[in-house]
């Protein structure tokens, strides 16, 4: 069992199978993927302990009052038209933080502010502490993991970013979705999965989608991406509210993953796979 349709997929090809692709497509018929669950109590903007103020996709206007208070939480300036994106995670390669790293100084040379969460290669570590005192007004790295600050981010920011060179399913942008944030991913495993990139043509003209994913995984399709969100974040708010109401209404519980896990395992004793 994995934890996406999309990397049960992968670990078929050479790229993304590493030594085991052989094997693994030879079952294919019987590999299955399911998208992880989340705690939708713990995770839940209309009683998260955690936050300034509660909200929810029928009453978005609490999500502004997070951004704010995190904003003075955080000692960047107090702004809340500007763009606020955020990354949580292992500061690590498989969750492309080098991409990050390189991608920053162009990124910033737009009217946005950037803030990091995590831990890992001490030198992408380093490189969020020189990063902060480089541009005081715009980037803030908080070097380590708390999990109220996770809580704050997630519900404070606009934008959530995920370059992940692989992703098995991925919780972040489960999470992001959850409080009205729009993820912004690489293509890959359950990102691409569970996030359906921006169309504003579709439904009639008014749009749909939950956010936008990229490839390839480089520095330029990740601006790409970032530019495109900010530019609907400023100059369409009608299309951005819409985003952030169908994240806020999907069902990523775990509820909904245990009615999957149950039809697999009616299949398996039905038709038993081979050993």
């Amino acid at each position: 069992m994995i934890t996406s349709q999309g990397y049960a997929w992968e670990i078929t090809t050479v790229e993304g199978g590493y030594g085991l692709n052989e094997l693994l497509s030879s079952r294919r018929i019987v590999l299955n993927g399911i998208t992880n669950g989340i705690d939708v109590n713990e995770w839940n903007p209309s009683s998260d302990k955690h936050l300034e103020a509660h909200y929810s996709a029928d009453d978005l206007s609490g999500k502004v009052q997070n951004k704010i208070a995190l904003q003075k939480e955080l000692g960047l300036p107090v702004r809340p038209e500007c763009p606020l994106i955020g990354f949580i995670g292992r500061l690590d390669y498989q969750k492309g933080v080098d991409l990050i790293r390189w991608g920053i100084p162009e990124l910033l040379n737009d009217d946005v502010q950037f803030v990091m969460l995590g831990s890992g290669a001490k030198m992408y570590e380093d490189w969020m502490r020189e990063a902060e005192a480089a541009h005081k007004d715009k980037f803030r790295g908080w070097v380590g993991f708390n999990v109220p600050i996770s809580h704050r981010i997630t519900a404070g920011c606009d934008i959530l970013l995920m370059p992940s060179r692989f992703e098995p399913c991925g919780l972040n942008q489960l999470y992001a979705m959850r409080y009205g944030t729009i993820p912004v991913v690489h293509g890959t495993g359950g990102l691409r999965d569970t996030v359906q990139t921006f169309d504003p043509y579709a439904n009639d003209g008014q749009g749909d989608g939950t956010g936008w994913t990229f490839s390839p995984l480089a520095v330029d399709s990740m601006l790409w991406a970032l530019r495109t969100a900010i530019s609907t974040y400023r100059d369409h708010k009608e299309s951005w509210e819409g985003m952030m109401k169908r994240g806020m209404e999907k069902d990523y519980s775990w509820e909904n993953a245990a009615v999957q896990y149950e039809q697999v395992f009616e299949w398996a004793f039905i038709d038993p796979p081979y050993c």
